[in-house]
């Protein structure tokens, strides 16, 4: 029989960043409650820690790339060029000394998954329009004019270990699980379970994004695209992403300019063939909406 393949759900809930980090050799320079502090192992020039991971969470940010994620969004950008299952393959090899292949699949399991009581709660969910703060955001990311009737203000509170609560509030995108993903000046992350989000509309064209902000963005360019449109939400979801791609005879991908997304394009285009490249619109940008904020700047400048 052969084994099955890996599962990203199985990867993430399953093994540890810090502990991939550990066995690479990078500890962390300090710890602040829940959070652990590296230099960055993403780029060379980091000379103060700028890496934080919540090992509670499984979560990660990079404040010198602006990016963060789960275990293999980390694991993309850290091993660049390789293949999806095959980063899948070197975090459990990584964490586990196991070789996935050899030894039974799933086998690697340490200990069984214990539910943890979420350490947030949505206070209020409203339309956009109350809070200048979210408006101007939207503003700066030149997506305010496409972003009423699709974003939400989400207020909530963050309790840390000692049970003392900090109030924030973000805009919101939700995913087909209901949960949001919520991102503002200071911060990028998902209040609940990471899902993909669809919206149907024709039923043989589709647009693919990583992102919110880059659907957005296209958005602003093409408002009366007819296209269904589907954003991962996180590259550890590309295998929905095809899954759920492939009754489609259109494909059109908005991958970003960076080793994660060029990767992710190519295995997109592995198992799904008519699938089109996209990213040339917004070639010498990392994705299409530093395309639009450049094109904002340029326009308040007189260019």
């Amino acid at each position: 029989m052969e084994n099955q393949r890996l599962k990203a759900s199985e990867v993430k809930e399953n093994h540890s960043l810090a502990d991939l980090l550990a066995r690479l050799g990078y500890e962390p320079v300090k710890r602040v409650r829940n959070e652990q502090l590296y230099l960055s192992m993403l780029r060379d020039s980091d000379t103060t820690p700028s890496f934080s991971v919540n090992d509670k969470k499984g979560t990660w940010f990079d404040f010198g790339e602006g990016k963060g994620g789960n275990i293999i969004d980390f694991g993309l950008l850290y091993w660049p060029g390789v293949p999806f299952y095959e980063v899948l393959e070197k975090i459990v090899s990584t964490c586990s000394g196991i070789v996935p292949g050899i030894s039974p699949p799933f086998n690697y399991r340490r200990q069984p998954r214990v539910e943890k009581e979420p350490n947030y709660e949505i206070l209020d969910i409203k339309d956009l329009g109350n809070n200048a703060a979210i408006l101007n955001y939207l503003e700066s990311r030149g997506v305010n004019t496409v972003a009423d009737g699709r974003l939400k203000e989400i207020y909530y509170y963050v309790e840390d270990d000692d049970k003392k609560r900090s109030n924030f509030f973000a805009a919101g995108w939700q995913n087909e699980q209901g949960a949001w993903e919520i991102r503002n000046l200071h911060f990028k992350g998902c209040l609940g379970h990471k899902a993909i989000s669809f919206i149907p509309n024709s039923e043989k064209r589709l647009a693919v994004f990583e992102g919110f902000f880059n659907y957005l963005s296209w958005l602003t360019e093409y408002p009366f695209a007819p296209d269904s449109v589907l954003v991962l939400n996180s590259l550890s979801l590309l295998q929905t992403g095809i899954t759920r791609a492939q009754d489609f005879r259109e494909v059109s991908l908005y991958f970003d300019n960076d080793p994660s997304g060029r990767q992710a394009t190519l295995d997109f285009k592995a198992a799904l063939p008519h699938s089109i490249d996209r990213a040339g619109i917004y070639a010498g940008y990392n994705d299409y909406n530093d395309l639009i904020v450049a094109e904002r700047v340029n326009l308040q400048l007189g260019r």
